[in-house]
Parts: C-alpha cells; structure tokens; sequence
C-alpha cells in the first residue's frame, strides 16, 4: 500500500434526473482523478435529490440492488481510472426492505463489499426511518490498493462509537458521505452553531481515533415535493489525525477537492496519542446499555 496518497471528494448539486446525476458524478471523478485522487469518495444518495424531506412511497422506485447496475458503472469507471471509489446508495434488497448503503469498489474495478447506515433519523425534513432499514453489517474497514479505509454515513457522524469501531478494524481513513443542511427557517439563528457543531464531532473522531476523517456534502437548495425545503450546505472537508483541516469545500459551489495525506501519520498519531492503547475494555460493559439508571 502506498504512504502517501491523494484523496478526492465531490460536492455538487443534484436534479430528478438520475442519470444526470451519475453524469455529474463521474465528470467529478475524472477531474479528482486528473489532479491525481487515489481515493475518491461521492456524497450521500448522490443519484438523486434528498427525497426523505417526505414520506411518500413513489420513492421507492429510486432504490436499487448493491451491487447492481450504479456499482457496475463505478466498478467501470474505478478500473479504468485506477482509483478507489466509495459511493452512497439507495439500496432495495427485498420487498419492503431498503438500506442507505456505500459500495466500496477498488482500483481494479473490484467490489469489495458494502456497508449499510447503522443509525437512522428521524427529523423534521430527514423522516429516513420511513425508507431505510437500520444497518446489519457492523462497522467495517476494507484493504484497497491506496490504503485501508473505513465508511459510515451521515447521521452515524455524530455516534463516537460507530468512529471508534471503525476505527478498531483498522481504517485509516474514515470516510462519511452526507447530506446534511439547514432549515430556512432556523439558519439565521441556528445556521452556525449546527454547522459548527456536525464540523467539530467529526474532528473529534479523528483525533480520538487517530485517522483521517473525509467527509464529502452535497450543496444546493432542495425541496423535491415543494415546501421550504432543505439549504445544503457543503463545506465537504478533510482532516488529519490532529483534527487539522486539510481542504475544504465552499457552501453553495459544485466542487471537487483533493489533498495529499500521509499514511505513516496515523502509526505516529497512535503511537504518540495512544488513545487505543489505553482505553479500559474492562470497563466499558455498561456502554451497551441504553441508559445507566
């Protein structure tokens, strides 16, 4: 595996149109590609606009099997490109189950295998439990060409466990793909501190941890069925395992973002900061519990 590797991450707008979408996606993936990405992560459910704002059944028709016809498109483009690439899916694995699942595809074009959302909101304008069924597949962590990398999405971001698991199967890098943004009506009061907020648990994670943390966000305003809808807010980023930013994503610009990060920095990271080392397992059976009454 490489040390030192570039990794790419793509935020842009979505339409109704899936396969303007995937267009969108690949054309980020070949400009990552060609500024020298290795490992190139796309935003949450970026086939389409985030259509949880409602609950509504026609919606349904938008998911697919992982791996299925999008994988097969992205196995193409990662074998031909010679990069890795993780991306966000509306996954149908049975009738009357669906998952929000990541494939992971390595730089030869192969499928390494999948992880689906373990935890799931249900939020004014982000109803995801009436589609997606809580993950079964654990926290993972996958070898690619470029490096080991692990993967959770977007509301496991803010859970210290789903990182530290992560974490605890070796990835070096931790990956989130998201959608997340403000309310209209709450960005003027709230705006800062949310975003301020969903940047500084995710630093955290990295330092805790002793990895790198890339998180790719889609931007643009989106109300799929009218109303005010969801301001998305990007500022997708990459962070070392000091919690340094090490690039970053405007608020309301298509981008594509790649940096160069260190693989030996985690060996030190953890060797300095030896956070694994010395955590207590002995004691840390109450942590399954819901509540310590």
């Amino acid at each position: 595996m490489a040390k030192k590797v570039k990794i790419g991450l793509v935020q842009n707008r979505c339409t109704t149109d899936p396969a303007e979408n995937i267009a969108t996606a690949e054309r980020g993936i070949r400009e990552a590609a060609g500024r020298g990405a290795q490992i190139l992560c796309l935003q949450e459910l970026f086939t389409g606009r985030y259509f949880c704002q409602v609950e509504d059944h026609k919606y349904f028709e938008l998911a697919e099997p992982v791996p299925g016809p999008t994988t097969e498109k992205m196995q193409a483009l990662a074998k031909e490109l010679g990069v890795v690439i993780v991306a966000s899916l509306f996954e149908r694995r049975a009738p009357g189950v669906y998952h929000n699942t990541a494939a992971v595809i390595d730089a030869d074009g192969s499928y390494l295998g999948k992880y689906r959302k373990m935890h799931i909101p249900d939020d004014p304008l982000f109803y995801e439990k009436f589609y997606f069924t809580p993950g079964d597949l654990g926290f993972r962590a996958w070898d690619t060409k470029f490096g080991r990398i692990g993967v959770c999405i977007c509301w496991d971001q803010w859970y210290p466990e789903a990182a530290r698991l992560t974490a605890l199967n070796g990835a070096q890098i931790l990956f989130y793909p998201t959608a997340i943004g403000w309310h209209p009506k709450e960005k003027a009061q709230y705006g800062k501190r949310h975003h301020s907020s969903w940047e500084i648990v995710q630093r955290g994670h990295a330092v805790a941890n002793g990895c790198y943390v890339a998180v790719p966000n889609r931007v643009g305003h989106e109300a799929p069925d009218g109303g005010e809808g969801i301001e998305f807010w990007g500022q997708s980023f990459l962070c070392d395992p000091s919690g340094e930013i090490l690039a970053k994503g405007s608020t309301d610009q298509d981008e594509v973002l790649v940096a160069e990060i260190d693989l030996d920095t985690v060996d030190t990271q953890r060797t300095h900061w030896p956070f694994l080392r010395d955590r207590r397992i002995d004691a840390y059976a109450d942590i399954t519990k819901r509540l310590i009454d």
